[in-house]
């Protein structure tokens, strides 16, 4: 958005954090010493990594993008390993206090986490579903790359050029893993070299509007306070640097995706890959930070799909429906009431609808939490140029300091296939209280080690999000019993993500057998459900840590209620959630019982 009338009422200032806040904590003599290494450690490390650096709103290598070869991402790997050895060669934990205990079990998860994941980097898919390089680059580019003076707007013009080199090195990469048998399905190929030439579809590549990245980069200069004599030669540089080494980049990757569109492998699961089923394992111990088995994460989906499908029976009732559950999924699914007009003016007001649901959980917040973001939020339609390849919603981090906003995408591609009361909960999962609180509420906390600010492991950041859709309803939300029925659908099909992502990847389900099961377990459109499909397809495993995240926020809370009975309270339990930053799973069980233990004492 620019949700300008409430970003304004609702920016709140957030003290420094302390972690003695939440409860009192023994210090160590060494805890300075740790936190200066871990600092240190997470800055080499986004040395080297352009992009990263821009995204926490610093301009250092402004001018460069990402090293995209192996021998890139191995120095990142080379890295990890030696100061995870330096990590334990020089720090004893008897010397460390509570707090930088936690940290030192981060960085080491983090580290061993990252080297295990290297051995299978040829495995992951470049160009997936719901994310391409072609389509993330510009992106990256509007959304992080400021323009605050001449030398800001003449790096902008070296990042277009870098695209050249960018494009190269992916074509090489894919093509290597392709001659090893690591090609991603048929389904990727044309979508993805459909939205590459969108990118280029218009002026200055041809006739007709501009294209996005064009348009960003000339507002953003056009913006400078300096002679038109200055702005013109930036300008012409610009169009320059998109014409030929951006388009030159653009046209390689093109070619190289349609030669291997002609050998793409099968659209099936990972196990079809050479030593797919270990990989698979690989995914599901990362996504969920867990060492369940496939069939462990299918069996809880079976379970929690058969628990949810009890509770929307009891909405039907409510509402007066004669007929089956799968009768009222299917009413709901298809009855126009349930559409925002598929037109510009729908589109409109979808936006200013999740506007106004993020203003509301704004309002309330204080009671529910005790310190709010204060980086602004906005809510913008993903650009038509990457529609086809984009999510249906997703999140894009603010800085630190505020200064950038956090931005909720909605794909509006076509309104047809998104239902009105569904609106709601993506409104709250995506921006308030969901991504942007955990995201932002960690980056700001000052106190906190970088490592703990700024990186984070899926469970934990999608469980935090899928939780807070249900927090709503507690907020006095979900008026409208059909979107109440729409949150429980929605975890439902986070539900139906165990059963089926392990159904493909580990159990060997078709494409159909899975699109099937979703169908009858979500009210996700036929689009929609098959988006979502090949996105498990091509990003295996990522699907399951949302629900495994939410199951275990929950089961803390109900242990922190059981034990503290009246003294529990909400906002202490999101302050033990939340403020010591994102944390595999086993080390927040362990910071929520430090915190009820303290509560107790």
């Amino acid at each position: 958005m620019t949700v300008r009338a409430w970003a304004k009422a609702f920016v709140f200032g957030v003290v420094a954090f302390s972690p003695a806040v939440l409860w009192a904590q023994a210090a160590g003599p060494d805890d300075a010493k740790l936190n200066a290494f871990l600092d240190k450690a997470f800055d080499d490390r986004a040395a080297l990594q352009p992009q990263l650096l821009t995204s926490l709103g610093l301009k250092t290598a402004y001018d460069r993008l990402n090293d995209y070869t192996p021998a890139g991402e191995q120095r990142q790997t080379d890295l990890a390993r030696s100061q995870l050895d330096e990590l334990k060669r020089g720090f004893d934990l008897a010397r460390l206090g509570d707090q930088a205990k936690l940290s030192y079990e981060v960085f080491a998860w983090q580290a061993e986490q990252a080297i295990e994941n290297q051995r299978w980097r040829a495995h992951e898919f470049p160009f997936a579903a719901n994310r391409t390089p072609t389509g993330n680059l510009p992106v990256f580019l509007i959304n992080n790359h400021r323009v605050d003076s001449v030398k800001d707007a003449e790096d902008y013009i070296a990042r277009l050029k870098d695209i050249e080199r960018v494009m190269g090195e992916i074509a090489a990469d894919v093509t290597a893993r392709a001659d090893k048998k690591l090609v991603a399905p048929a389904l990727v190929f044309a979508p993805s070299i459909a939205d590459a030439r969108k990118v280029m579809a218009g002026a200055p590549f041809t006739a007709g509007p501009d294209v996005a990245v064009w348009a960003d980069f000339q507002a953003k200069v056009n913006k400078l306070d300096v002679d038109a004599e200055a702005k013109k030669k930036l300008l012409d540089e610009g169009r320059a640097a998109l014409t030929g080494p951006f388009k030159r980049g653009y046209e390689k990757i093109i070619g190289v995706l349609e030669t291997l569109s002609k050998s793409a492998g099968a659209n099936a699961g990972v196990w079809r890959l050479p030593e797919g089923e270990a990989y698979y394992a690989n995914r599901l111990k990362n996504w969920t930070t867990t060492a369940l088995s496939a069939e462990d994460v299918h069996q809880t989906g079976l379970s929690e799909v058969k628990r949810l499908r009890a509770e929307m029976e009891g909405i039907k009732a409510k509402v007066g429906f004669k007929g089956t559950l799968q009768d009222f999924m299917t009413f709901v699914r298809t009855d126009p009431q349930f559409y925002y007009p598929n037109t510009e003016a729908g589109r409109e007001q979808y936006l200013s609808d999740a506007r106004g649901f993020i203003a509301q959980v704004m309002e309330k917040a204080p009671a529910y939490f005790s310190r709010l973001p204060k980086a602004p939020l906005e809510v913008r339609a993903v650009e038509k140029w990457r529609e086809a390849t984009a999510s249906i919603a997703f999140y894009n981090r603010g800085t630190p300091d505020g200064k950038r906003p956090g931005i909720v995408y909605f794909n509006l591609a076509d309104l047809t296939q998104t239902l009105k009361p569904h609106v709601e909960d993506v409104s709250y999962h995506e921006g308030a209280p969901g991504h942007h609180f955990q995201v932002s509420l960690a980056q700001e906390q000052a106190g906190l080690p970088k490592i703990r600010r700024f990186n984070g492991p899926g469970a934990y950041t999608e469980g935090w999000a899928l939780y807070t859709e249900a927090l709503a309803k507690e907020m006095g939300f979900y008026q409208d019993p059909y979107a109440d029925f729409c949150r429980l659908a929605s975890e439902l099909w986070r539900a139906s993500r165990l059963v089926v992502d392990t159904g493909l990847h580990a159990k060997r389900w078709s494409r159909e057998q899975a699109l099937a099961f979703l169908k009858d377990n979500s009210l996700l459109s036929d689009l929609d459900a098959g988006r979502e499909i090949d996105r498990y397809l091509t990003n295996p495993g990522q699907a399951t840590s949302y629900k495994m995240g939410q199951l275990k926020i929950v089961e803390l809370r109900r242990k922190a209620e059981a034990a503290l009975k009246t003294k529990f309270a909400l906002k202490d339990f999101h302050d033990a959630v939340l403020l010591d930053g994102a944390l595999p799973l086993g080390l927040l069980e362990t910071r929520v019982d430090a915190y009820i233990a303290a509560k107790k004492g």
